[in-house]
């Protein structure tokens, strides 16, 4: 459980009153942060130790972000209440039933007489859930802002925001210089940044995957529909709204706050075949789910579809931070398209997941076989020597009837228990995913600038272009081998061959740029030193 997902709204009126006027206090220059300075000189007014103030800030910041908003900085007042109280504060705080209800105010030295010394007039108000109505975060403004000057470090107040500045200053000009987002991912804007966490549903048709949002959910959810034939017939984001509604795919796409703009480059054809559902829903305020057409079988059904599908599945499986591949015990065959959605995840192994859905339809014998027999088939198509974590259940609506098969009961309870722990683990690694995914792209954008530069390179500065341009195109595997060699790279981080040679196609060679040591070193930099500098500014004030 989250810190944010603590019982606030057990605080009383008057409580929440009087910790916003505090929070005004403590948020030195009204961003709506109390990030690690403010946070050291504000708890000293509490006069707890300084070990006391490390756990209440390691679990009112569980996300990492390197800054509390105003419902972690109740937590971390009502915190501060209990440990005064004399109780130990320990991460299990947030599983006991604590009656928060009743914990009074944390005795704080001296806040009254800073109190009465601030003007509290402020622009926006902040609500509970930490944001302010009328602010628009700093940040926001740096990615339309088309002046050329440098973000101030001052401006940076969370790790997010820390990467933001990376890579408008350092990154974007390696990317824009040599056509990253054309060979391998459009440019990042604000909302890929601040974007929930975000969880992807694979599997062929009717193995359950709109049911197990359904069972996470406890309830429906707009344009749901159920069924055991090919039911799903589009891309369907799950996330959180003011109201229940669905959202047709070109809105979606064209909407800034939301971190779906790059699916533009798929055309029209997916957009109709994309929509959004929104619901108010305390799950969906901590994770987001992408519900995908059933996987189907057969040479027609591929040549059938109008859009890119595994490239829109390469597109989500780079922005997720779960990837769940559901199969269901009378479905082991992993069909032709499900061997090119499984290897166009390549690069995302760390966030697979394994779940055997509707388990219950099987004995307990014949799950055996159905185990060994998934594995074996998994085996062939992963290609890594490492056994994946396979979750066995069923997640639907139905109780397993305990007296027809108490083992079975057992197992399910205990693999759905694991299962909805790592789900519920998402939020509070997310800042720490955003970090990983952010230094892959980074890697990924050096070598796309080294293979984009040495084909330049190769190319004659006057005659016999065009015929250079496709010796290079049909030898672009033994090209790759030479920029492995040149700078050392590692040939498991170099892209798929057959991908670059169909971009290219379409762009002349000549007009490439050549290499920029300054603009590669500037990244090389911001990975040695920049990012852990980072990581160091908004660590735990405490420790």
């Amino acid at each position: 459980m989250e810190a944010s997902s603590l019982p606030i709204d057990s605080c009383s009126k008057e409580h929440q009153k009087i910790y916003r006027d505090w929070f005004n206090i403590a948020d030195s220059d009204r961003d709506g942060r109390v990030t690690g300075n403010d946070a050291t000189k504000f708890f000293a007014m509490s006069k707890l130790s300084r070990q006391e103030l490390k756990q209440i800030w390691a679990i009112a910041d569980s996300k990492r972000q390197g800054y509390l908003g105003l419902k972690e900085f109740i937590v971390a007042m009502q915190l501060t209440s209990w440990a005064q109280a004399g109780h130990e504060i320990t991460f299990d705080i947030l599983k006991s039933s604590v009656d928060l209800e009743n914990i009074g105010l944390p005795a704080m030295e001296g806040v009254d007489a800073l109190a009465a010394k601030k003007d509290f007039a402020t622009n926006g108000v902040h609500d509970i859930n930490g944001s302010n109505h009328h602010q628009v975060p700093a940040s926001a403004k740096w990615f339309t802002s088309k002046s050329s000057k440098k973000i101030p470090p001052s401006a940076v107040t969370s790790v997010v925001d820390g990467l933001k500045r990376l890579y408008i200053e350092k990154l974007k000009p390696l990317e824009s210089t040599y056509r990253f987002n054309d060979f391998v991912s459009p440019s990042l804007t604000n909302s890929d940044f601040d974007a929930k966490p975000m969880v992807m549903l694979l599997g062929q048709y009717s193995t359950g995957k709109t049911t197990f949002i359904k069972h996470l959910l406890q309830c429906d959810y707009p344009g749901a529909h159920i069924g055991p034939e090919p039911t799903t017939d589009r891309f369907v984001v799950v996330m959180s709204g003011p109201d229940e509604r669905s959202i047709p795919g070109n809105t979606i796409a064209v909407q800034a706050d939301l971190p779906f703009g790059g699916l533009t480059t798929f055309g029209g054809a997916f957009l109709s075949k994309f929509e959004c559902s929104q619901m108010p829903h305390p799950l969906l305020d901590q994770i987001t789910f992408v519900d995908t057409p059933g996987v189907l079988s057969g040479e027609k059904q591929r040549t059938q579809r109008s859009y890119d599908f595994t490239g829109v599945i390469s597109w989500f499986a780079a922005k997720c931070d779960l990837i769940l591949l559901l199969f269901d015990p009378h479905k082991l065959d992993i069909s032709d398209e499900f061997k090119r959605v499984i290897s166009c995840l390549r690069g995302n192994d760390d966030k697979i997941r394994v779940v055997l859905n509707k388990a219950h339809q099987v004995d307990t014998q014949q799950l055996m076989r159905v185990y060994g027999a998934l594995m074996w088939s998994l085996g062939k198509v992963l290609n890594t020597p490492e056994v994946v974590r396979v979750y066995i259940g069923s997640f639907n609506e139905k109780q397993i009837n305990e007296a027809d098969d108490p083992l079975g009961q057992d197992l399910f309870e205990k693999e759905q228990d694991d299962l909805l722990k790592d789900l519920l683990d998402i939020p509070r690694k997310a800042c720490d995913r955003r970090i990983n995914e952010f230094v892959k792209r980074a890697r990924a954008a050096k070598i796309n600038a080294y293979i984009v530069s040495h084909l330049k390179k190769e190319m004659p500065s006057m005659m016999g272009k065009a015929k250079a341009q496709q010796r290079l195109i049909d030898n672009l595997q033994d090209e790759f081998a030479k920029v492995q060699r040149e700078y050392h790279l590692p040939p498991g981080d170099f892209p798929s061959v057959e991908h670059y040679r169909e971009v290219l196609n379409n762009y002349n060679i000549d007009k490439f740029e050549k290499l920029k040591p300054k603009l590669v070193q500037a990244v090389d930099d911001m990975l040695g030193y920049e990012i852990p500098e980072l990581l160091k500014n908004f660590r735990n004030p405490y420790e």
